[in-house]
């Protein structure tokens, strides 16, 4: 008996070649009807026999396209129409929009066998795509997600591109970004006074340049890359000096994985992680005989690399056959240039050539930055490759929410459903340029996604940019959230916990619910409040915002705190240090008396700043967190040692005193206790305390789930070593791995905190 089916499909299954595999199951069925995307998803009409109706359904999510992501199907009985074929009709619009988008995903293993086949007709052809790959999320300009609201509608497709788009059996069958070297985009090559370089071939012209020890600016899925030879020291130096980046390490690209063994030790985890769809920058240990040039990763143990992962990436990169130094093409501080005249502009002092193309990138995506800690991957910098596509809520948000996270590594995130989609890096709102990034990614994801906030949620902070711009809002409820709070919640709803939990929220800088600089917290924390249970000991910070790019002014306050005057009779080379500069610290020191200037801070990112200037590995930094990284890069991973430590429970919150661990840190250094020793006893130490606290705090509550979030565990080391104390003693340990630890994940936090205060 004949019968008939609506079938609704929602997730990620439009521009995936979701219709076509759709078309050819149910051809293969011998199954009548007709499907098309809409705004929210995959609407099928389906007549056959029951059975096979069913069995349709079944193998929709089990058979789907790489790509796609079948989040939900629903189902209901119809009338019989009497079909006489199975048809593919075109997209329809519809009142609400609400569809989920593929990230940008790296060329498909098809693609790549085309691109470097010489009878095939796009044979070496820069922008070779299909349904299984290529751009998505930054040539979208609305949806649904056709050709003619993308960048691409301005390309006429030839008579044999049409064919493939239209053909059901072709594996381009609507593929939005389809295109050949006759009817598609091109690559062009200036110098940088914008003259063109006449050559037959621009990548291999941009190969010779870059073996000549040239720097070049190329465009490519999500913004501008600066290239150089990455064997080459004088080129990187010259690519940092006209960068204004001193010292923080630049990204490599490799020709292949062959290229790995001869530059790092990697294990299978970090191998996946690099070779994945995402193509992200891994952070992956260098090798000691590495021949990567010392000014791609200053003073530092490890290597951000990454594979090809556009057609483009992979001629040039096959063509010259070396590592390239692939970092943002901007100036420090600045977002990455996406636009071609802006490119120019910002570029033209960096850049010797530019290598351009006329698909028009609609919205700018930095490169995702990951790393494989305790035997998982955690994603640092969540971007391309990622974005938009969103963390699966636990629970239904019954009110759309707009978060706009923090002032550095700002991400936002809007609560729909029961979806949270995470943005894009936006980067550190230290300009307009960043805030201005920030406002057209808002409305972007509001257009995409049909998003109507009634609730925004920001940092407490009253001097974050983001915190201004959301009070200028008009979004009925505003709710503040505070920063560690949102740290701890963020990690939870990654891992579909409500609560209670221990929270352990250690950074370097956060706005306490005192007033003060928070940033070494445990808080007992549920989605929608905390208790601050414990925190290190307040201690000043000379001079603010300074004091975090002077960590010797961190190590200053620390040695004050923990041997009052007596610290100038230390005879250790950091003291010998001050001494040589007794007049500037002399102010200093009345500063830390008086109080002047010198908020007071509990950050484990400051005392870790602060013991590794102590060690003398790093007075000044050049970038964030420079002097904790170096720390923790000479650190012995096989020290079992472990310094003192006081924990004061008299009253809550409790407090930490590191007065006795400064102390035996010092006393190491003056009997000559190598710095990897101590820098190992450190690690062991703070791990130490976060499992001790925890258990204080489980004897109280019982409450046995430990999470821990912040930028400090971003430290592989710390983080493999706090689990295994915490494990041993019976605890169940929580990190992050698809959402960054550091403040490009605060922006989920404070949208569920703000989702659990506004109901």
């Amino acid at each position: 008996m004949l019968r008939a089916k609506k079938i609704y499909i929602e997730g990620i299954v439009q521009g995936v070649g979701f219709r076509p595999f759709v078309f050819k199951l149910a051809s293969e069925l011998g199954l009548k009807g007709y499907i098309y995307n809409d705004t929210n998803g995959v609407y099928i009409e389906v007549e056959g026999e029951e059975g096979l109706i069913d069995e349709f359904i079944k193998s929709i999510p089990k058979k789907a396209p790489p790509l796609a992501l079948v989040e939900r199907i629903f189902t209901e009985e119809t009338q019989v129409k009497g079909y006489s074929e199975f048809f593919i009709e075109k997209s329809k619009g519809g009142e609400e929009k609400f569809v989920l988008i593929s990230p940008d995903v790296s060329t498909c293993d098809d693609c790549l066998r085309e691109l470097f086949d010489p009878s095939d007709r796009r044979y070496r052809y820069p922008f070779i795509n299909c349904t299984n790959c290529g751009p998505r999320f930054t040539i979208i300009v609305d949806v649904p997600y056709d050709r003619a609201k993308t960048t691409m509608a301005v390309f006429k497709m030839c008579q044999e591109c049409e064919s493939e788009y239209h053909d059901p059996s072709n594996r381009r069958f609507h593929a939005q970004p389809n295109a050949c070297p006759v009817c598609g985009p091109s690559l062009k090559l200036f110098d940088n006074k914008l003259n063109e370089i006449n050559c037959e071939d621009p990548i291999k012209e941009v190969s010779k340049i870059l073996k000549n020890g040239f720097i070049v600016a190329i465009k490519g899925l999500g913004g501008y890359h600066l290239a150089c030879d990455a064997l080459n020291n004088n080129a990187v130096a010259e690519l940092r000096k006209r960068k204004m980046r001193i010292e923080k390490p630049f990204a490599i690209m490799i020709p292949d994985v062959d290229w790995l063994d001869k530059i790092c030790n990697y294990d299978e985890v970090e191998l996946e992680l690099l070779t994945s769809i995402q193509r992200p920058i891994v952070l992956i240990k260098k090798r000691r005989d590495c021949p990567i040039a010392y000014e791609v990763a200053p003073r530092n143990s490890y290597l951000g690399v990454m594979l090809p992962y556009t057609p483009l990436h992979h001629l040039l990169m096959r063509e010259v056959n070396l590592p390239l130094v692939m970092t943002s093409g901007n100036l420090t501080e600045e977002p990455i240039a996406y636009k071609d005249d802006d490119a120019f502009e910002r570029l033209g002092k960096i850049a010797d050539f530019f290598l351009v193309h006329n698909r028009e990138i609609h919205m700018r995506c930095d490169d995702s930055v990951s790393a494989v800690i305790a035997g998982k991957p955690v994603v640092f910098r969540r971007s391309r490759g990622y974005v938009p596509y969103p963390v699966k809520l636990q629970f239904e948000a019954k009110k759309q929410v707009l978060a706009v996270g923090g002032h550095l590594k700002n991400t936002f995130c809007f609560l729909k459903g029961r979806y949270a989609f995470l943005s894009h890096h936006i980067g550190d709102l230290e300009n307009w340029a960043t805030l201005k990034s920030l406002i057209e990614g808002v409305e972007h994801f509001k257009k995409l996604f049909d998003l109507k906030p009634e609730v925004l949620a920001y940092d407490m902070h009253p001097e974050y940019l983001s915190t201004k711009f959301a009070l200028e809002l008009d979004i009925p409820v505003k709710v503040p959230v505070q920063h560690h709070h949102a740290h701890v919640v963020s990690c939870m709803a990654e891992n579909g916990l409500s609560g209670p939990v221990i929270g352990v929220a250690f950074d370097g800088t956060g706005y306490g619910t005192d007033g003060k600089i928070w940033g070494g917290e445990f808080l007992i924390t549920e989605l929608a409040r905390f208790e601050r249970i414990a925190h290190f000991d307040y201690v000043p910070l000379p001079g603010g915002e300074i004091a975090i790019k002077e960590p010797w002014r961190m190590a200053l306050s620390y040695l004050v705190y923990s041997f009052g005057d007596h610290f100038q009779l230390i005879e250790i080379p950091f003291v010998k240090f001050l001494k040589e500069n007794w007049s500037k610290v002399k102010i200093l020191l009345k500063m830390i008396d008086k109080g002047i200037n010198s908020p007071m801070t509990s950050a484990v990112g400051r005392l870790f700043d602060a013991v590794s200037a102590i060690c003398s590995v790093r007075l000044k930094v050049n970038y964030e967190a420079q002097a904790a990284m170096e720390f923790q890069m000479v650190a012995d991973e096989d020290e079992s040692g472990v310094y003192e430590f006081e924990i004061i429970d008299s009253m809550k919150p409790w407090r930490i005193s590191f007065k006795q661990g400064i102390r035996g840190v010092v006393q190491d250094i003056e009997s000559g206790l190598d710095v990897s020793k101590i820098a190992g006893k450190f690690h062991n130490t703070i791990a130490r305390i976060i499992c001790e606290v925890a258990q204080k705090i489980k004897s109280e509550t019982g409450i046995n789930d430990v999470v821990l979030s912040g930028g400090v565990f971003q430290n592989a080391l710390l983080v493999k070593k706090t689990i295994s104390e915490l494990e041993k003693a019976g605890f169940k340990v929580y990190t992050h791995s698809k959402v960054p630890p550091n403040d490009g994940g605060i922006s989920l936090g404070q949208a569920v905190v703000a989702l659990f205060n506004a109901v």
